[in-house]
């Protein structure tokens, strides 16, 4: 896990080095252990590195195969990188490091453009042909790591941090309306290839996009899981054979020159990752749980389930409380850690664990996706029951933070535009495939909205500490797998059925049965005191008064009874406008 980033020149002109040793400083904390520029003539890299494979300089990016022709720069890992660097070795290839890195370029070389076909993992990658000139971008199937593009005439610029790119300098950053729109509708998830900003796009996921030293270029998509019946297993056999592949997925994300720990919130997802980790053999395992004060009625944390989990499987259990005294000056270095305004309150959370994991280990597995990819939310059940052709009107309905009637009397008029959000969602939720109406919603919720809130939110949170976060549940066979899977052994059991089923026998039944439990972050959740001052601050700052972004008599609203004002889900609406502020002016934007 690294930040990467780079420039390449379309006018003749040279690469410039400083702007990309910028762009580079901007992400030591996504890589701590080293850094690296490297140009020539129109293209240049930067690279900041967190050593977790191959230890040595060997390994260090950005790494140039003078024999190939062929230079990179890396961000992730690839899990079956000796199984390949096997392969690759007995095509003829030979190897000046251990690293997975060059195992990419190799790779690259061998198989070309499709090469990423034969990756399992998490990356995002360019590299540069020597002597065609040839930038290769791409990013991962589930869009686990990140790649953010700015592009002006005559230069392309890209960076696996949206503040990195502000770093480099020259770019647009007038607010995008269609993501305006979609951070207001869409439960705050702005889909790629938009951010934000207008000058800052994203490579969207399972996506390899070849660019020409003219500046053209053409994407290719490589991965696409139809959520169809093609996988037909008897009923019975599901549960195993979800079992046998998170086994898998769960065992090849332990691959590191480093330990590996967990994070254990105490839900269904984690404890089984760690009770497949006990069975496997794993002693010492270190896991990390996280609590806060309680505040408006609401608990701060789930020890309770937590520390059975630990018990059950002899873990070396780290319990992380939270006093309130750090909570507040901690939520500045978590929004200045987001590439992108993120809504959910546990960013926090994620934050100052993610503080405390980083002095003990360098690497987490942890459970994010189950939810999205085993239909354990809440709103899953009432979609199951819509007819295909009526689950936009009916996701809308579960999910949308607001109808779009409703913006006009929230933002100022400059800031009205269409209904994108219910375009975007029509579009996707109609395409072929997606046999049923919760195959369609589910395939929209893993390919879209896992990779722009859970999965973005983990990313930027543990790598603001220099901690990688590996997901097993977004593991692709495992994610496939789950797509063919009935709808029906999903919703069972009050959501992720199958999952249940799996996990019996192996984590406690109290584990299983338990009600669904969520990262609790009360404080947030219920704004009162320093943290309502907070938000009252940012949204009544001379620059958000220039902006005008919101109606000033909403906002009063808003301010003026902040626990009465809630979207669709339950989230403060208070808070969704005051974290597009406070992002907004962390970055003087």
């Amino acid at each position: 896990m690294c930040g990467l980033c780079g420039e390449v020149r379309f006018d003749g002109s040279p690469a410039e080095v400083d702007a990309v040793a910028r762009m580079g400083a901007a992400m030591e904390t996504r890589g701590p252990d080293g850094c690296g520029v490297w140009s020539s003539g129109p293209v240049a890299f930067g690279h900041r590195r967190l050593r977790i494979i191959d230890l040595s300089d060997r390994a260090a990016q950005p790494m140039v195969d003078s024999e190939l022709g062929l230079t990179g720069v890396f961000n992730g890992c690839v899990y079956n990188y000796q199984e390949l660097r096997s392969e690759l070795k007995a095509a003829g290839y030979r190897f000046f490091s251990s690293s997975d890195t060059e195992v990419l370029l190799k790779a690259y070389h061998h198989w070309g453009r499709d090469f990423v076909v034969h990756l399992k993992g998490m990356f995002a990658f360019a590299l540069h042909e020597r002597e065609s000139g040839t930038l290769v971008l791409g990013r991962d199937r589930l869009g686990i790591k990140p790649l953010y593009l700015s592009q002006t005439p005559g230069r392309l610029r890209f960076a696996s941090t949206l503040p990195a790119l502000l770093a480099g300098g020259e770019v647009d950053t007038s607010l995008d309306m269609v993501a305006l729109h979609h951070y207001m509708t869409f439960h705050s998830v702005v889909p790629a290839p938009r951010t934000i900003l207008s000058g800052v796009s994203k490579l969207p996921p399972a996506t390899v996009r070849t660019v020409r030293p003219d500046g053209s270029f053409d994407d290719h998509v490589y991965w696409r899981p139809t959520f169809t019946r093609h996988v037909a297993l008897p009923e019975h056999e599901w549960p195993e054979a979800v079992l046998e592949s998170l086994r898998a997925a769960v065992d090849r994300r332990m691959v590191a020159d480093v330990p590996v720990g967990v994070l254990l919130s105490g839900g269904l997802d984690s404890s089984l990752i760690v009770a497949l980790l006990a069975e496997a053999g794993q002693r010492g395992l270190a896991t990390f749980s996280i609590g806060f004060h309680a505040a408006g009625g609401e608990s701060g944390d789930e020890f309770s389930y937590s520390d059975l989990v630990a018990r059950e499987f002899g873990t070396e259990h780290h319990q992380i409380r939270i006093d309130d005294a750090r909570l507040l000056p901690a939520l500045g270095g978590a929004i200045g850690a987001m590439s992108e305004p993120m809504v959910s309150h546990d960013c926090v959370a994620f934050y100052l664990l993610s503080q405390e994991v980083s002095q003990h280990v360098k690497v987490v597995q942890s459970g994010q996706g189950a939810d999205e990819v085993f239909a354990g939310y809440d709103w899953y059940p009432p979609l199951s029951r819509t007819p295909r052709d009526a689950v936009a009107e009916a996701y809308a309905g579960v999910f949308f933070d607001r109808p779009h009637s409703e913006l006009a009397r929230q933002l100022s008029p400059a800031y009205l535009s269409e209904d994108f959000s219910t375009a975007f969602v029509e579009a996707h939720l109609g395409a072929p495939d997606a046999t049923e109406a919760l195959d369609a919603a589910l395939r929209l919720d893993s390919m879209v909205m896992l990779v722009d809130d859970p999965v973005k939110r983990v990313d930027n949170m543990t790598m603001a500490w220099g901690l990688e976060a590996r997901t097993p549940f977004l593991d692709h066979e495992l994610v496939e797998l789950a797509a063919a899977c009935p709808p029906a052994l999903k919703l069972a059991s009050g959501g992720k059925g199958v999952l249940k089923d799996a996990a019996r026998g192996l984590v406690p039944d109290a584990v299983i049965d338990r009600t669904k439990g969520y990262f609790p972050v009360p404080a947030i959740r219920h704004l009162s005191g320093p943290y309502l001052d907070m938000v009252r601050s940012a949204l009544t700052a001379q620059a958000a008064k220039d902006r005008g972004l919101f109606r000033a008599e909403y906002v009063d609203r808003l301010l003026g009874a902040p626990s009465d004002h809630r979207t669709t889900l339950g989230a403060s609406a208070l808070w969704q406008l005051a974290l597009l502020e406070l992002w907004l002016q962390h970055h003087s934007l």
